[in-house]
């Protein structure tokens, strides 16, 4: 198991919902300290990864770069890396997420991302179609320090930026800080401005900020079809 059953069942989904600007939460432990620290040991090689770097986003927004790798089943990964996807897609964390959500019907896609020195995911809503996302930090004491950076800003503009837009983190009311050394993950639903972003990553050459994300979509056939559009 890399799941820790007792840390989801603690979770309260009420609380979870009502918590401002939108749901969100930065627990420690969902994972088994014996399940990190296999899963983190195991990560793939960044050859295995696709260079995204430089593309254009909607609305005026920079670019969100760095290595990504999607997941498919037959990926040449550790064996650890499947259990732990089989994990994701069993009742237990299935559970869990219509807990936090308040609904079952969603669907999950799984991807990594290994970010360099200097990138950025610049302050962001999501699409329509996707519901939120649960972050997996990968980086531990011994490979990065916490002035690098690398924590998913929480963003409040009190309503003010029309999702379709480009507003700079210091434009925003409240910016909230993740913790993402370590054990430790970020769950979050889209709702209204579910603004977030991450800061540009400042660490020496050689060293990446690596998480485990997934997706969480709408799963109706009408977010379906948006989707695979990408309307």
């Amino acid at each position: 198991m890399f799941l820790d059953l007792s840390k989801l069942q603690q979770m309260d989904g009420a609380e979870f919902q009502a918590r401002q600007p939108y749901p969100w939460a930065n627990p420690a432990g969902l994972l088994t300290d014996a399940g990190f620290n296999t899963l983190v040991g195991q990560l793939p090689s960044l050859d295995q990864f696709k260079q995204v770097f430089g593309r254009s986003r909607k609305h005026g927004q920079q670019s969100h770069d760095r290595y990504a790798l999607e997941w498919q089943d037959d990926l040449p990964v550790a064996d650890a890396w499947k259990a732990f996807v089989d994990e994701l897609r069993g009742p237990v964390y299935r559970e869990f997420l219509f807990r936090m959500i308040g609904h079952d019907r969603f669907s999950l896609k799984f991807h990594f991302h290994f970010t360099p020195n200097g990138c950025s995911v610049s302050p962001h809503c999501d699409a329509v179609w996707k519901l939120g996302s649960h972050i997996f930090y990968l980086n531990t004491e011994r490979d990065w320090k916490p002035e690098w950076g690398g924590e998913t800003q929480v963003l409040d503009d009190c309503g003010r930026f029309p999702a379709r837009s480009a507003p700079d983190f210091g434009e925003f009311d409240r910016a909230m800080s993740s913790k993402s050394l370590g054990n430790r993950s970020l769950l979050f639903i889209r709702s209204g401005n579910s603004w977030h972003g991450v800061k540009p990553i400042n660490c020496p050459e050689g060293h990446l900020r690596k998480v485990f994300i997934v997706v969480i979509n709408r799963d109706t056939p009408w977010y379906r079809l948006r989707s695979r559009l990408k309307l």
